[in-house]
């Protein structure tokens, strides 16, 4: 699954064309998966009717849309998450299916759109759970609400996996652990071998954890959101010595994975993670309220963009679902607000959340309601 990270925003930021961005809610099994292709179906249409509005010929607008219109098939609407962003240019194509929910939504602009995806850039909500045991390794993409399995491209998935060519004298056999007398799941896969005395089982666990380190740095490069591991006790402070991910939570959850469907070990990494972006949010926003009034924020379109592209912006409110079409000079400053769209506008709120984020801000992408001071957005400035 391709992640939609920093990297990826800094890429499809550098887009100077027409640019078409489309998000549409996704349904994962079952017969609503139907639903899927007659959505997007209708939000292509919507896209080739404004490409058509701004000047495009007919012809030109399908040959645009084409790439999209080759995702139109059974096997790719199998494998969905919660919603489904897609990136359309002269010059670019990519898409993300993501757990969040979006709403419908086509902006045909000079550049890409970018709001719904913001919590997962955020560390807003979004988060990750690795389930690892000696036998097993799976790594879930979860939100407050639903959860993904990821695919694990080059990480090991087992500790028989990640040693085979370490050692080849030595003789790894393993089997999966049962639930003990009660259940509880406390017993995990145990490790048999020539000579394995307990350091020595420590050290081959402590290779293991690394080689699973190494692929997981390749695969959450430049992510933000917290990773919660879930395994037997011992096995945690294993795996933390192992880790390099900056994000990784104290809090671990313990039991054996192997038992756990993925909406059970969703719900628990939650109860661990929605303290932690309570926390991070809240301070955020005392501090917009204590600095109000000093010169030191900005609650109006026309100076956040202003001080988000000359990186003066630190923390950023901006409301889900509402848009602020205008045009921004970089080279005068000078920001135009429009009551409705016009050709060439791009989403004020869009952008300064964008340059924000390039910036090394944190943007919050919060509903209408939470934006502190209730003012359109809301921002802390570093100077």
């Amino acid at each position: 699954m391709k992640l939609f990270s920093i990297d990826e925003l800094a890429i499809l930021a550098a887009a100077k064309d027409t640019c078409v961005s489309i998000f549409l809610p996704t349904e994962r099994r079952g017969v609503e998966t139907q639903q899927n292709p007659i959505r997007f179906k209708n939000l292509l249409r919507e896209a080739e009717e404004q490409l058509i509005t701004t000047g495009m010929r007919p012809q030109d607008a399908r040959d645009l849309l084409k790439p999209a219109q080759e995702l139109d098939e059974y096997d790719f609407w199998q494998h969905q998450s919660d919603g489904l962003a897609i990136f359309i240019s002269g010059d670019v194509f990519s898409y993300y299916c993501v757990p969040l929910d979006f709403a419908e939504l086509v902006v045909v602009s000079d550049r890409f759109h970018f709001k719904p995806l913001l919590p997962l850039l955020t560390g807003d909500g979004q988060f990750y759970i690795l389930a690892l045991s000696q036998n097993q390794v799976r790594l879930f993409q979860g939100s407050r609400y639903s959860v993904s399995e990821m695919q694990l491209g080059d990480v090991p998935q087992s500790i028989a996996e990640a040693l085979k060519y370490d050692d080849p004298e030595k003789s790894l056999q393993f089997h999966t652990g049962t639930s003990q007398g009660g259940g509880g799941g406390d017993r995990s896969a145990i490790f048999h071998g020539q000579g394995a005395g307990n350091e020595e089982q420590k050290d081959d666990l402590l290779r293991y954890f690394q080689k699973v380190n190494d692929g997981l740095q390749e695969l959450l490069n430049n992510q933000r959101s917290p990773l919660v591991v879930a395994g037997v006790d011992y096995l945690l402070p294993i795996y933390k010595q192992a880790n390099t991910y900056p994000h990784l939570m104290d809090e671990g959850i313990t039991g054996n994975p192997e038992e756990l469907q993925a909406e059970e070990l969703q719900q628990q990494a939650w109860n661990i993670v929605q303290p932690y972006f309570d926390q991070a949010q809240h301070e955020a926003m005392e501090r917009y309220q204590e600095m109000a009034g000093t010169g030191q924020t900005a609650s109006n379109i026309t100076e956040a963009v202003s001080a988000a592209y000359y990186q003066r912006v630190d923390s950023l409110f901006v409301p889900v679902g509402q848009q602020k079409w205008g045009h921004f000079d970089p080279e005068t400053g000078r920001v135009e607000v429009h009551p409705q769209q016009e050709a060439g506008d791009e989403d004020l709120m869009d952008l300064a959340a964008v340059h924000t984020l390039l910036n090394g801000g944190t943007v919050y992408a919060v509903e209408p309601e939470k934006v502190p001071g209730a003012a359109p957005l809301a921002a802390v400035l570093r100077y």
